[in-house]
């Protein structure tokens, strides 16, 4: 009896140090590649600004849709911008593969790139291999983009648009002077020309369409339907305009988005007038918060549960799955707002 009760003492202490010991050194095998082991101290993070997330997770959701913000830099200085110029970083192509790769085996079906502007890092090409690395390599559903439309050249569509399925431009207003006071023009370049002109090219290169508009002080008593009849985008994302702390509001915010705010109700009106534009797909503040997974420039996912973004660990660091368990992501939102649709052009049966 004296030797059993010893034996399972001895055992009991060194399951205990075994276990201290695999905590401190974080020993983990990366999500869908068991050759890659990462050895860090517990808590740490190679990339900048991740909580602490040793606490219990709950399940995790899967990322149907993910938008990746891959750089922070913009030709632009909308006023309202909630992903602002913070850093200049951007992942090595290399790395940005690696985790697309982690987001396809955990479900992905669909990726969307924005920024800051995405056609800035390296006149577009990064981009460009970005999509056609997910659509030929990954084979995903839908791959799309969302940009100002001002570094857009014909040239880039000759060589990436056949694996583009969505283009998206951003448009607030169709008066050039609105559009000055937001912060959406760069020098004396005519932010509509753009706008037509990558419409037209999108039908000339068979890639799918679409408008964003974010309303705000200076355009929530426009009336745009009429443009947006004669642009017919396959989708018009009208956004409430999001104040969002360190980003557009704040003490740390390159933005102050408290002069563009409007109301509930402000915003409602406008919806009313343009009721009968088909294509309307609109966007309270309540529905934006929470129902997108955002990936920043370091792969981590940005939780705005608390009006800010709070990030994970990189997805490169601990894997899909635990990084996407703090995204704050309201799944059943993501869907009420319609965030599943008919998203590959090959499913849209559309006229080019």
């Amino acid at each position: 009896l004296i030797l059993h009760l010893c034996v399972s003492n001895a055992c009991s202490v060194l399951c205990s140090v075994g276990s201290a010991c695999w905590s401190w050194v974080g020993l983990s095998i990366e999500e869908g590649d068991p050759a890659r082991v990462s050895c860090k101290p517990a808590g740490r993070s190679s990339r900048p600004g991740a909580r602490d997330q040793r606490q219990e997770a709950p399940d995790a959701p899967v990322p149907t849709s993910v938008n990746y913000h891959f750089t922070r830099q913009c030709n632009y200085k909308c006023g309202f911008c909630f992903h602002t110029a913070k850093t200049s970083f951007v992942l090595p192509i290399e790395e940005a593969q690696r985790g697309l790769r982690l987001l396809k085996r955990a479900g992905m079906e669909k990726i969307n790139f924005s920024g800051g502007e995405p056609f800035l890092h390296e006149r577009g090409d990064f981009l460009g291999k970005l999509v056609q690395f997910c659509k030929q390599d990954l084979e995903l559903q839908s791959v799309s983009i969302v940009s100002n439309g001002s570094l857009i050249r014909e040239k880039w569509f000759q060589k990436y648009g056949d694996y583009l399925d969505i283009l998206a431009v951003s448009c607030d207003s169709f008066n050039e002077e609105t559009n000055s006071m937001i912060g959406r023009r760069q020098g004396k370049k005519s932010h509509l020309e753009n706008l037509y002109k990558v419409q037209n090219w999108c039908r000339e290169y068979k890639v799918a369409f679409k408008i964003n508009s974010v309303i705000n002080t200076f355009n929530v008593d426009e009336d745009m339907g009429d443009r947006i009849r004669e642009l017919s985008p396959v989708r018009w994302k009208v956004f409430q305009c999001l104040v969002i702390d360190g980003e557009n509001a704040g003490e740390d915010a390159l933005r102050e988005a408290e002069r563009f705010v409007i109301t509930d109700q402000e915003f409602q009106s406008f919806l009313e007038r343009h009721r009968d534009v088909k294509c309307l797909v609109p966007e309270s503040n309540e529905k934006m918060r929470d129902s997108y997974l955002i990936l920043d420039e370091y792969m981590r996912f940005l939780d705005c549960r608390e009006g800010r973004k709070d990030p994970s660990k990189s997805i490169l660091d601990v894997g899909v799955e635990n990084a996407i368990t703090f995204s704050g992501f309201d799944e059943k939102m993501f869907l009420k707002r319609g965030g599943k649709y008919i998203w590959s052009k090959a499913d849209m049966q559309l006229e080019w």
